[in-house]
């Protein structure tokens, strides 16, 4: 194995040129755009990461902790339910869960109404966990956003929601992903 670094990533510009050169049929104006958000996603992932970790709980958990609090009190749902809102297999779910019931941040337990079905539950530790990491995303969101006027922010969120349900519309069953990632 080498020591060598890989070498940087190209500047967006460098990369739109590169796209270019390679593909000339290429709208640059829209490759900055596609290209600018999938940067921005993939870096605001790695940043939400970093944070999660400092809690002690995975990116992986914090989508299950936020789809519980999405869910409305008292933050119950099927593991079912749960895979499919998360694009996830349910053999992938139920380790996820698994997981979080060891660490004390959601309960499972057979639903007393059906005994067949199994309810997860965000526990107190688990809302906690959500809640700090809220705390810290929103710091982190503040500085991302601090030098846009508030109706700088209010057109990007407009247009960033025409674009999201544009690809909605055109592919619904993308919600989740193409494969697990635990």
């Amino acid at each position: 194995m080498s020591d060598t670094p890989s070498p940087p990533e190209p500047s967006l510009d460098e990369q739109i040129a590169i796209y270019q050169r390679e593909f000339q049929d290429l709208d640059p104006q829209v490759e900055v755009v596609v290209s600018a958000l999938s940067r921005l996603n993939r870096r605001m992932n790695v940043a939400y990461g970093r944070q999660t970790a400092t809690l002690g709980i995975s990116n992986a958990e914090w989508e299950v902790l936020k789809a519980l609090v999405l869910a409305g009190r008292p933050y119950r749902m099927g593991p079912s339910e749960l895979a499919k809102r998360l694009g996830l297999t349910p053999a992938a779910m139920t380790h996820r869960i698994d997981r979080m019931v060891a660490e004390g941040l959601v309960t499972r337990e057979r639903d007393e109404k059906n005994r067949v079905r199994v309810i997860v539950e965000l526990t107190d530790e688990g809302r906690g966990k959500w809640l700090e990491a809220m705390r810290m995303a929103s710091v982190f969101e503040e500085d991302l956003l601090q030098d846009l006027s508030p109706a700088e922010r209010g057109a990007l969120g407009q247009m960033l929601t025409r674009l999201l349900r544009r690809v909605e519309e055109a592919q619904p069953d993308a919600g989740g992903r193409l494969t697990d990632l635990d």
